[in-house]
């Protein structure tokens, strides 16, 4: 192996804030002169496919590859159509009967899959397998079988990492499953370098694993199996989560290489198509518009909810920017709402999230608070309204809020109303009140970009994770 070039696989977890790091990953690795040979789903190749318009011949690394990086691509079936409602968004069972079949299948079509690569790959045979955390099958097995490095992506912050990996002490605790009806005793400070949290701070699949059984078994499964890995890579970065990372390295090999949400900002990555805001958000003031997005999952608050955020923008005046992805909860929307609004707002199915919080104009994001809608934030100095719905997002909330101080709560965990919309909206976009948010999230945007220069430590954290990964094989 000493005298080939390193050659990767990988396997991005098939959600967009998990494929959009990945990618960047991807490239990141391959400007080191590492082989990489990306394996998307098919499902999600034929959706940014679509989304951008590509040639059938091309892929989203194509221009990588013209550049100069060798990025191969063979995207690999899940066994399932590709317009099959993977989410649950028609049927609940949907959700459950996909992943008992990926736990099931999936491994044995990576193998073959593995094999045939290994086989064509003449003096350059794969010696890296790099997969998603979340990826329940277990990959420990095929990297043993081809001799290849384990490296466990992670892409939500350290702090949700160690929470996970230590659910055996949740469990000595009655955390988990959860003791409902006794309040909010039982403050959780016992989990190594992360700080004291309350139960309601914990992801949603621990607060509640009955919701969503198959979500909270994707959970389990994956830290079972993460234990057993070579590496471990963290989208976070070393300066926000010191004393997590300090601890987690006590365990795991784990290295702090975020954000890995920013790279060549041309590259496909979207699973849907973009409405353009570019000329709109140009038209209005610095710092007056307000971005709502709930994130890329079909999840969104219920019909009456929907009113009083409709309600709340009214009342407030703010510009906003609404990305409404589902056309029925559109119609959701109070009668004239977009016509009452007129040239004060957008509704739109999906839209350039980095560009639109890019936007000198933007001053505030009313955000679900997955990791990458926070990391994309807090990277353009934008402070954040917080309505976290699933997994990782009440976790999220509780850094932002309470550690970091560079958003708000939305409702707190009661009954969204149209009173509080508006009164949140004017405590991160107008006033004095405004001014010292930003003036926060100003330091932790300095924090993320420096991390990435030539002396940052996300920067070294990666040279170093290349160092070792090359002594390793």
């Amino acid at each position: 192996m000493a005298n080939s070039k390193p050659h990767a696989i990988v396997f991005p977890y098939p959600y967009q804030g998990h494929i959009t790091p990945m990618i960047n990953l991807c490239l990141s690795l391959a400007s080191k002169n590492l082989t990489i040979t990306f394996i998307p789903l098919e499902f999600n190749h034929h959706s940014i496919s679509k989304a951008h318009d590509l040639p059938a011949d091309a892929h989203i690394f194509t221009g990588a590859r013209n550049a100069g990086l060798d990025i191969r691509y063979a995207a690999i079936s899940d066994g399932f159509p590709v317009d099959f409602d993977r989410d649950g968004n028609d049927d609940d069972r949907n959700y459950s009967d996909y992943w008992m079949t990926m736990f099931r299948d999936f491994p044995g079509r990576v193998d073959a899959l593995v094999a045939g690569i290994v086989t064509s790959s003449g003096d350059s045979p794969p010696s890296v397998m790099i997969t998603d955390t979340f990826f329940s099958w277990v990959a420990t097995p095929i990297c043993e079988k081809y001799g290849m490095i384990n490296v466990s992506v992670w892409t939500q912050p350290a702090a949700v990492f160690a929470i996970n990996y230590h659910f055996d002490l949740l469990r000595e605790n009655a955390h988990f499953p959860p003791q409902h009806g006794e309040g909010e005793e039982g403050i959780i400070n016992y989990i190594p370098g992360v700080g004291s949290m309350r139960p309601r701070d914990l992801m949603s699949y621990v607060q509640y694993p009955d919701m969503i059984p198959m979500l909270t078994e994707i959970e389990v499964k994956a830290f079972d199996h993460v234990k057993q890995a070579d590496f471990i890579l963290c989208n976070t970065v070393e300066e926000l989560e010191s004393d997590t990372l300090s601890a987690l390295n006590q365990i795991l090999p784990s290295f702090p290489i975020g954000p890995i949400n920013f790279y060549d900002g041309s590259l496909a990555r979207s699973l849907r198509p973009h409405t353009d805001c570019t000329e709109w958000l140009n038209s209005k003031p610095p710092a007056s518009v307000l971005y709502i997005s709930f994130g890329s999952i079909n999840f969104i608050a219920d019909k009456e909810e929907l009113v009083e955020f409709a309600y709340g923008l009214l009342v407030s005046r703010v510009y906003f920017i609404w990305v409404i992805k589902d056309d029925q909860e559109k119609h959701f929307l109070p009668s004239g709402f977009e016509d009452g609004v007129g040239s004060r707002g957008l509704v739109v199915p999906w839209c350039d999230q980095d560009g639109v919080l890019a936007s000198p104009a933007t001053g505030g994001f009313l955000t679900h608070c997955g990791w990458n809608s926070v990391l994309e934030s807090m990277w353009h100095g934008v402070a954040m309204i917080c309505y976290p719905f699933l997994v990782d997002q009440p976790t999220n909330r509780k850094l932002v809020v309470d550690d970091w101080r560079i958003g708000v709560n939305l409702c707190d965990g009661g009954r969204v109303t149209r009173e509080e919309v508006a009164e949140k909206i004017d405590v991160v976009m107008k006033g004095d009140s405004a001014l010292r948010m930003k003036s926060e999230v100003e330091k932790v945007r300095k924090k993320l970009h420096n991390s990435l220069g030539e002396e940052g430590s996300s920067h070294k954290n990666l040279d170093l994770f290349w160092e070792r990964l090359k002594l390793s094989l």
